[in-house]
């Protein structure tokens, strides 16, 4: 069995930067093998690998519509923003796919993504998280950030991920130096609520390229102990600050060592697109 793979930077216009995904076209349909999926993706080792299948018996330059899976080393996710955008990526700019808007069946619903100028823009639901209290998770705080202030701590049920933003007194390199392990997290939280920890604070938006907020996200609960650029997490993300910046567009960056930047933009209809760029500096064969 021989199945074309190509690994893409999201979130990124330079190649090593941004969040790197691994892509695979399913030509088969009747490939469906989810132990095959996950071995893959752990020989992968990337945050995230995509399965990309063929619907209605259309192949990947004329078909609108696909099947789109994503899995971690370890496990199965239910949503991914980077590897959908790679996954874009490869059918637009690789297939050379005709269509102007294509359509991912996934685990989270219909997922949308369109090309714009030289960025690709994914429609994603949007997951607004409630208040957290932080008495009952202070040991989890504690190995998340240290001693480093915090403002406030939210949660998203839907997503099982908790954001800890940081005082406004903090400084972006308090952000970039935080050196969680991966051990003192798993420790202080095993009850399967908490999949992931987003931590954020407020941006300088008066500073060019004028970020509205900076986030690191770290998931070892899932086999990732830090994903670079996280386009679920900014499900989370851009409900919490459109509410606290009363801004419906908002630029984003995740100050991971890759990093990467996103457009934002809450819609009236209580969904999220999500606009980045992408690279794709890989592509070959498995052969299996």
């Amino acid at each position: 069995m021989e199945i074309p793979i190509f690994t893409v930077d999201a979130f990124t216009n330079l190649p090593f930067k941004g969040n790197p995904a691994a892509i695979c076209l399913i030509e088969n349909v009747s490939i469906t093998l989810d132990d095959l999926y996950q071995s893959i993706a752990a020989e992968m080792n990337l945050s995230e690998t995509a399965f990309i299948t063929r619907r209605n018996s259309m192949d990947f330059s004329s078909g609108a519509r696909f099947g789109l899976r994503w899995f971690t080393p370890t496990s199965e996710i239910p949503l991914c923003g980077h590897a959908t955008l790679a996954s874009a990526a490869v059918l637009f700019y690789l297939k050379k796919n005709v269509n102007p808007v294509l359509v991912f069946e996934t685990m989270s619903g219909e997922l949308c993504v369109r090309q714009h100028e030289e960025s690709l823009i994914m429609d994603f639901p949007l997951n607004k998280p409630n208040p957290q209290d932080q008495h009952e998770i202070k040991d989890l705080l504690k190995a998340a950030v240290g001693d480093v202030p915090i403002q406030e701590v939210c949660y998203s049920p839907t997503t099982r991920k908790l954001m800890i933003r940081l005082a406004d007194t903090c400084s972006r390199s308090e952000l970039t130096s935080l050196k969680p392990e991966a051990e003192a997290l798993l420790k202080n939280e095993s009850t399967g609520k908490i999949k992931g920890v987003i931590v954020t604070m407020k941006g300088a938006p008066t500073a060019q390229p004028g970020y509205d907020f900076y986030s690191r996200y770290f998931a070892p609960w899932v086999g990732i102990l830090e994903d670079p650029v996280c386009g679920s997490a900014h499900t989370v993300l851009a409900a919490y600050w459109s509410e606290k910046l009363n801004k419906k567009k908002m630029l984003a960056y995740q100050c991971s060592s890759r990093g990467g930047e996103l457009g934002l933009e809450v819609r009236d209809d209580g969904r999220l697109n999500i606009s980045g760029q992408a690279q794709i500096v890989l592509q070959g064969t498995l052969k299996i």
